[in-house]
């Protein structure tokens, strides 16, 4: 077991270059199961959930490996349709692999996903939409047994929310199906956009990605490609973050403001001036924060349910009252109690929190209960008198590429310790 211990109070400045996006990266590397060629997605990020979905394509049968941010995929040979019930609990959206699987192989066997606990997630629109598309699916002791010996065909599929893992999986289970498939209410994420491309660039024919009504004509095969995976934007607001909450000044590099347009906002009603540029975001943050009147989570493009709880570590400095209301999960404010032991004054009913901004935060052994959450927690501890001691970082590394080195590049005093 590690853990981040940081002793706060230390100012970010300088340039942090933002990481492949963690979110993005996993549905490509589904996508690659589809593929009858070698893929090579560059500036994928090496985090635990990618390393994961590397090792469910090895057990599929296809060849996979990973150096210096490029992931090699040749799915040739890949023989199996069934992933073992640990490999699908080591991440959430493991998920993605059901359309993949059933497109490319008439046939998937998979057990619920595992990963961080933002209470219930529930995949009836990912089976209801492939039920629709001829897919015939039982489920016995948490399995989930999914066929279709003639193949998935085209159909017209109304998502009742924009649920960005169902889209995906119909994405990737119609680019290979019979006909055409109409996505309606898709969801709308930079990271769909990116999905599209990506099959695009493979030989598919998907159209309106990136709005709310996607069109996928299927085709007969997908060869290999290479692609480039987007910036993560999450992590690109978590490093704002720390820019607010230490006072700091930061240039984010390969960062792409365009995704980020609920989020900038924020910060600029906090206080914080932000210059925005194709491929870079600047964020000074050299006078006192303000707190914001209200943030809503919600489906892209409004405020984005990961970046609520970085953000929130920023409000708990800021002065006056700052409301959260968190309109996506249900169980995404895990990370208050850990605030609340550094000193923050948060107060939380249903999906309400309100942050009354304090003078100070102090140093604390705190635990994190999920990946943002966790990350939050690190940015309280860089704002932070004394020292303060980050466990269970084993979430954070799910979505961090090497959190404490960019940190420190930037004047941070963290270190990773052996518990």
């Amino acid at each position: 077991m590690q853990r981040l211990v940081i002793r706060g109070e230390k100012r970010l400045c300088g340039e942090i270059a933002v990481q492949g996006a963690k979110n993005s990266a996993l549905a490509l590397l589904a996508g690659c199961t589809l593929c009858s060629g070698e893929v090579r997605l560059k500036n994928c990020p090496a985090l635990s959930d990618v390393f994961a979905a590397c090792r469910i394509l090895n057990r599929l049968g296809c060849k996979s490996r990973y150096k210096d941010h490029c992931a090699v995929i040749d799915a040739r040979g890949m023989c199996e349709c069934a992933v073992p019930e640990e490999l699908m609990r080591e991440m959430r959206s493991s998920i993605v692999f059901l359309g993949a699987v059933l497109g490319r192989k008439g046939e998937c066997e998979l057990s619920f996903p595992g990963g961080c606990e933002l209470g219930p997630r529930p995949i009836d629109m990912h089976l209801s939409a492939l039920r629709q598309m001829g897919a015939r699916i039982t489920e016995e002791y948490g399995v989930l047994c999914c066929e279709c010996p003639t193949g998935l065909r085209g159909a017209k599929i109304s998502l009742g929310f924009p649920s960005v893992g169902a889209t995906e999986n119909i994405m990737l289970a119609a680019v290979l199906a019979k006909g055409e498939t109409v996505i309606t209410n898709a969801a709308r994420e930079p990271e769909i956009t990116d999905l599209g491309d990506f099959l695009n660039c493979c030989g598919a024919r998907v159209s309106g990605h990136g709005t709310s009504s996607i069109v996928i004509s299927g085709v007969e095969r997908l060869h290999g490609c290479e692609y480039e995976v987007m910036p993560d934007r999450i992590v690109a607001a978590t490093y704002m973050a720390g820019a607010a909450i230490t006072g700091g000044e930061l240039e984010l590099k390969n960062a792409r403001a365009g995704d980020l347009e609920a989020v900038v906002p924020v910060f600029e009603q906090m206080g914080c001036r932000v210059y925005t540029y194709d491929d870079r975001i600047y964020i000074n943050s050299k006078k006192p924060l303000r707190a914001v009147k209200t943030i809503r989570t919600m489906p892209y493009p409004g405020f984005p349910t990961d970046a609520q709880a970085v953000v929130m570590a920023a409000l708990t400095k800021a002065k006056g009252t700052s409301v959260v209301v968190e309109n996506i999960f249900c169980s995404r404010y895990r990370h208050v109690d850990e605030l609340v032991r550094m000193g923050a004054d948060i107060k939380t009913e249903g999906k309400v929190a309100v942050i009354e901004g304090v003078k100070k935060l102090y140093g604390a052994r705190v635990r994190a209960c999920e990946l943002r959450g966790g990350a939050a927690l690190v940015l309280a501890g860089l704002g932070a008198q004394g020292e303060t001691e980050v466990e269970n970082i084993c979430y954070i590394d799910r979505g961090y590429e090497n959190i404490e080195k960019h940190l420190r590049l930037a004047g941070a005093d963290i270190t990773r310790v052996m518990c």
